[in-house]
């Protein structure tokens, strides 16, 4: 939902620019709005066959909210993934991060630095990516979005996954065990 809101703030759709107000501010984007966001995107063809939600639901409402929505579809979700890390792992990843706007790539610049100095001086770190943002965001997360792990173990959905290591490994985790629990669901 995160790459929805930012793309729809950089083509400065009317709900971009709502999206925009709150970003800033680094604060959530408010349900109502995410939530039609979420519906559009949901309705695409594209995701038809299925689809990864990454940064949604947040909160129980909107759990409760997707499943509703989804159920009037006859749809239902078949996994809910949570990459667990330290506060103190996640704080380093994101203040580190930064994107080349030319390519895209998304490096780190401890962990991943950019190679060349010409993609080092154009790489640019979201005005979000700060340790004061992300303390707010981390708190916020406590409060609003870790109720949601009791509320998908209850369902049988949830498939908690170590969040440490390199990217390649976290993936494998994730695929073995969404692969592992589909295969005895059938």
């Amino acid at each position: 939902t995160g790459d929805i809101i930012r793309a729809a703030i950089t083509n400065q759709t009317p709900r971009g620019l709502e999206f925009k107000k709150f970003t800033d501010a680094g604060a959530l984007v408010p349900d109502d709005l995410v939530h039609a966001l979420v519906e559009d995107r949901l309705d695409q063809p594209d995701c038809l066959p299925g689809f990864l939600l990454d940064g949604f639901p947040r909160t129980v409402a909107q759990a409760e909210w997707l499943d509703g929505m989804l159920k009037r579809y006859g749809r239902a979700l078949a996994h809910v993934v949570l990459i667990e890390a330290d506060d103190g792992v996640i704080l380093e990843r994101i203040v580190g991060r930064a994107t080349d706007p030319v390519t895209g790539h998304i490096y780190h610049l401890k962990f991943d630095p950019p190679p060349t100095a010409e993609i080092a001086a154009r790489v640019v770190i979201r005005k979000d990516d700060t340790a004061d943002v992300l303390t707010r965001r981390l708190q916020e997360y406590h409060e609003k979005t870790q109720p949601l792990i009791p509320y998908y173990e209850h369902t049988g959905l949830l498939r908690r996954i170590d969040g440490l290591g390199p990217v390649d490994r976290v993936k494998a985790r994730i695929l073995a065990a969404i692969q592992t629990t589909s295969q005895n669901a059938t």
